[in-house]
């Protein structure tokens, strides 16, 4: 599923949670015990009546509880893949998408909270259901890249027929990532400091020659050069800002599970060629009607490597 997908149905999810009306919570498990171990990630009975909830506010079919249980052992193995892929969504993500949701469905983000606590679901299922689909859309955008997937040169070439013979154009990015390094042993003791001098250093840039030269000296500190980045290819995380900065400027300090980030914009341009074609035309949706059948073989392939145990 890719993001637009993933947006489709949260959206509708929350339609149903506005539209219902909802008596009492259901019946929930007097004690949280653990059901299925997934790839080393329990599924508990907890998670299971939380699923059993939001599947009944969707107005799901069938054996709800089976589903249920389903839908969660899922969830585990794509959270193990998200994280062997390094594919961190952060709080203000979540949170962000949490509002959005929210707002589109003319509610506050206090009248959600209670919404989801009364019908028994918990904000913090709505939210970790939200951080899965996420983390998974960005899994099949890595799998989808890396099994060749993609616009032919036949398809952009006829797209762009349709479209008046006309290249499509989109900002072109070189950028520079800074990281304070955090070791997680030490992030109580040092994170606040480590802010302090990122923030000092992010205020002293003023373009990517001179950063290693702030750099040099300081200890953990890590300066990546990212390379050319289209405006469709940025990481969600840093998309927003980064099309707000110009050219020499960088954005916010942010903490990561590295420790303490930010991102430097070298050179902003608009571009026009094949790659660029190929790529907004695919995130248009030429190849949405793929993003299912590819979520399904992968997750085909990961439940043939699993290692599921029942308690």
């Amino acid at each position: 599923m890719n993001f637009r997908g993933v947006r489709q149905l949260l959206t509708a999810v929350l339609f149903g949670i506005a539209v219902v009306t909802i008596a009492a919570a259901p019946e929930l498990a007097a004690a949280s015990e653990i059901k299925y171990v997934v790839n080393g990630v329990p599924v508990t009975s907890y998670d299971i009546a939380r699923r059993t909830a939001f599947l009944r506010l969707q107005r799901r079919r069938g054996n709800i509880k089976e589903l249920a249980t389903q839908e969660m052992i899922d969830q585990a193995l794509r959270s193990v893949e998200i994280k062997r892929l390094r594919i961190n969504i952060s709080d203000k993500a979540v949170n962000q998408s949490y509002a959005n949701f929210a707002k589109s469905n003319r509610l506050s983000a206090k009248q959600m909270d209670q919404i989801l606590a009364q019908s028994g679901v918990t904000k913090r299922h709505f939210r970790n259901f939200i951080r899965a689909q996420m983390g998974w859309s960005q899994a099949l955008g890595v799998k989808f890249r890396s099994t060749g997937g993609g616009l032919s040169e036949q398809d952009v070439v006829q797209r762009m027929l349709q479209d008046g013979g006309k290249k499509p154009t989109a900002t072109e990015y070189m950028l520079q990532q800074v990281i304070f390094v955090v070791p997680s042993s030490e992030r109580k003791s040092k994170l606040n400091r480590r802010k302090k001098e990122a923030q000092a250093m992010r205020n002293r840039f003023n373009g990517c020659d001179s950063t290693r030269k702030f750099a040099k000296g300081l200890i953990d500190v890590t300066v990546r050069d990212l390379g050319r980045v289209l405006a469709p290819e940025l990481p969600p995380d840093w998309a927003k800002q980064i099309k707000e900065s110009k050219a020499g400027d960088a954005t916010d300090i942010r903490v990561t599970d590295r420790g303490v980030e930010f991102i430097g914009i070298c050179r902003a341009r608009e571009v026009s060629d094949d790659r660029v074609a190929q790529m907004v035309f695919r995130n248009e949706g030429t190849q949405n009607e793929k993003a299912e059948e590819l979520s399904d073989k992968y997750m085909t392939e990961l439940k043939a490597k699993a290692r599921i145990v029942k308690r």
